[in-house]
């Protein structure tokens, strides 16, 4: 019995100093280096980094699967239904201007910092799937190409500048720009697909590219991966510029 009082008997201080979240802003967005940057290891700050990574690998994996999975193997589904979830999950990234602009808001957030890395992305899919209603309504909305490119250019300007706007603002220009992408998903919903399922399936792949851009992100611990983010940044910015351009002419 004393041997278990002992054993239990553990200092606060040691909990302090020992006790890891892989969540906790102090670690993941603070200026200074990630404590244990030098072990490897499950123990080690590097484990743990590469342990979030793998869960959101993994998670982002089987929804992939999904999406590019032939619609025919899902055959003892409703066809409508099919068509609905297969395509909405599909849709997100058949094009690389959603593709580079969802990511982008992963990568921003994670640059900000809690509770930004958390509110973006959730604001993004939320207000797109207003965006989608519009769409599948078929209300009209004029310039969704060119909102969709300024958004890419935006979004790849504020990761290279590493913009730290207030958090309001932030979701605000986020949320504005989700319309667009929501309006475009929405517009093309297949013919004889669900529009529900259709729409959870844009939402979660969605969700998938932006949890792509946090863990990225999580390389803003170190001077070459904020240089590496900023490239990657300038890189989006640009690819918006093209696709501007591609929508004007």
């Amino acid at each position: 019995m004393t041997d278990i009082k002992t054993y239990l008997e553990i200092q606060p201080s040691s909990i302090s100093e020992n006790h890891y979240s892989p969540f906790a802003p102090s670690y993941l967005f603070s200026s200074a280096n990630p404590p244990e940057c030098g072990k490897r290891g499950r123990g080690g700050a590097w484990g743990r980094y590469f342990n979030i990574e793998f869960h959101l690998f993994i998670f982002i994996s089987v929804i992939s699967i999904f999406a590019f999975y032939p619609s025919s193997a899902f055959a003892h589904i409703k066809g409508g239904e099919v068509i609905g979830i297969i395509s909405g999950l599909q849709h997100p990234i058949s094009g690389l201007d959603h593709v580079l602009a969802m990511i982008a808001v992963g990568l921003w957030g994670a640059q900000l910092g809690a509770p930004a890395v958390w509110l973006l992305p959730v604001t993004f899919p939320m207000v797109m799937a207003f965006g989608g209603l519009l769409g599948l309504m078929g209300v009209n909305l004029p310039g969704i190409e060119i909102g969709i490119a300024v958004s890419a250019i935006f979004l790849g300007f504020a990761v290279f500048r590493e913009a730290r706007l207030k958090l309001g603002l932030a979701a605000v220009l986020v949320g504005f720009f989700a319309i667009f992408h929501g309006y475009a998903h929405g517009a093309e919903l297949p013919p004889g697909g669900n529009g529900l399922l259709y729409s959870i399936g844009f939402v979660v792949m969605t969700g998938c590219l932006h949890a792509t851009g946090i863990a990225l992100g999580l390389v803003h611990q170190w001077s070459a991966g904020r240089a590496a983010l900023r490239a990657a940044g300038a890189c989006v910015s640009l690819a918006g510029v093209f696709f501007l351009w591609r929508a004007l002419v």
